[in-house]
């Protein structure tokens, strides 16, 4: 069977496209989506784990826009939310069990324990960063049942 131009060239087409999509799906981060990455997971290991909100806001930026609830906006906001916790709850912690990074925009699926010996909260936190600094947070937040519906882990 001979291929007219036309089918070729659609052939080819979508050989390429197809290489491209599969190429761009198992690239790595780019190094300041990488460095985003890290810069986030420093903020929540100073700042959520060790209680200390200086340090962790060398990571924000002069802006910080909270969009969590619980959590007044801005840095000073920052830093009475991470009193609370080194008041009400100095043994709390939080274990990342992934992170993602898209850009400027880091997620992290996140096991906290405000209580040690209770379940905790699985978490789903988002942050956006300009220019390598967290300038924005999400999160949504809901308790570990003992026990699932599908049988599955929360993580």
């Amino acid at each position: 069977m001979k291929r007219t131009p036309l089918v070729a060239l659609a052939a080819a087409s979508a050989a390429a496209l197809l290489t491209a999509c599969a190429t761009h799906s198992a690239k790595s981060p780019t190094a300041s989506a990488e460095a985003n990455r890290q810069a986030v997971l420093a903020f929540y290991e100073k700042g959520l784990n060790q209680k200390d909100a200086d340090a962790a806001l060398q990571y924000v930026g002069d802006r910080y826009v909270q969009h969590n609830p619980n959590a007044a906006d801005g840095r000073e906001g920052f830093r009475q939310y991470v009193a609370m916790l080194r008041e009400k709850f100095p043994q709390s912690h939080s274990e990342i069990k992934r992170s993602f990074v898209d850009g400027d925009y880091v997620i992290l699926h996140v096991h906290a324990v405000r209580d040690p010996g209770t379940r905790g909260n699985a978490i789903v936190d988002i942050f956006r960063l300009e220019n390598g600094k967290i300038a924005e947070h999400w999160d949504v937040t809901q308790p570990v049942p003992e026990k699932t519906a599908s049988g599955n882990s929360m993580f």
